[in-house]
């Protein structure tokens, strides 16, 4: 078995993690590789290191440490190659986690092979603009917005039928998986992460009738908006703001890429729902 190693070390216990995580993996004699970059931090364990686009798709799982903004930059780099990510959280929430960093024993079950994949649709964006066509891959979300929390004009539409106007401080399209992230802070619901339809939340909309739409996943999905200012952005997974303007526009649509998330065997998507999103409620930090 091969496996690599994607960590965060700017998380708290991500670096001794990761140390722990290499040497249960050596004694079990699982071979590892790691990006290059982390040779300093990795250099003491039996970790064979290279450019990840030349290494990553040699082994058969990768396992990201950190939290749940890692586990979806390294599903980013592994779903294109079909290869399932195990996250262990060593951040704040680890939703997307099936081993918490203090639980690594459980690492043992991955390596008998007493585990499970599970499939995740993401979704494509392909920004078109009068200059060039791009195309991007979500895991969890695209959320569009203007600077500052200024008000914008959206138009929706379902391949070419109109489905909604709506002025808001910005919209969120998300996959299931993302359904626990931004779109639930913005009031959208909570859904299985099997189910294949992507969602639609307003934020903070300046309507009484502007509500959460449900899509299917067989049709496009089309996003203009009318704001004549050059301040409306768009951000695929929350990261890099990228300028989106009046004359463009957004086709969002079910990837061909899915995402493989190893989970262990016992964890289920509600046993972490009432156990991750209920801290605050329960109290616990």
């Amino acid at each position: 078995m091969k496996t690599f190693i994607y960590p965060n070390f700017e998380k708290k216990n991500a670096l001794s993690c990761a140390l722990s995580v290499c040497d249960i993996l050596s004694d079990a004699g699982v071979e590892i590789f790691a990006d290059e970059k982390y040779k300093s931090e990795l250099c003491s364990k039996k970790v064979t290191f290279g450019k990840i686009s030349d290494v990553i798709k040699e082994c058969g799982m990768v396992i990201a440490i950190g939290g749940d903004g890692t586990i979806i930059k390294a599903a980013a780099v592994a779903s294109p190659y079909n290869i399932p990510v195990l996250g262990i959280n060593s951040g704040r929430l680890g939703f997307l986690a099936a081993i918490e960093h203090s639980q690594l024993d459980l690492l043992q079950s991955v390596i008998d092979g007493r585990y499970y994949t599970e499939e995740r649709m993401m979704i494509k964006i392909r920004h078109i603009s009068e200059k060039s066509d791009k195309t991007y891959t979500a895991v969890n979300d695209i959320v569009i917005f203007r600077k500052d929390t200024k008000l914008g004009d959206f138009s929706i539409y379902l391949d070419s039928d109109a489905v909604t106007e709506i002025r808001a401080d910005g919209v969120v399209f998300s996959t299931p998986t993302g359904s626990t992230a931004h779109a639930l802070s913005a009031g959208g619901a909570i859904i299985e992460p099997d189910t294949e339809c992507i969602e639609f939340v307003p934020i903070c909309s300046h309507s009484l009738f502007a509500r959460p739409i449900i899509f299917s996943c067989l049709k496009d999905i089309t996003l203009k908006h009318s704001s004549k200012a050059d301040d409306v952005f768009f951000t695929v997974d929350g990261e890099e703001n990228i300028l989106f303007l009046k004359d463009d526009k957004l086709v969002i649509s079910k990837s061909e890429i899915k995402m493989k998330l190893v989970q262990i065997e016992g964890n289920s998507f509600f046993n972490t729902v009432n156990k991750k999103l209920m801290q605050s409620i329960k109290g616990e930090r």
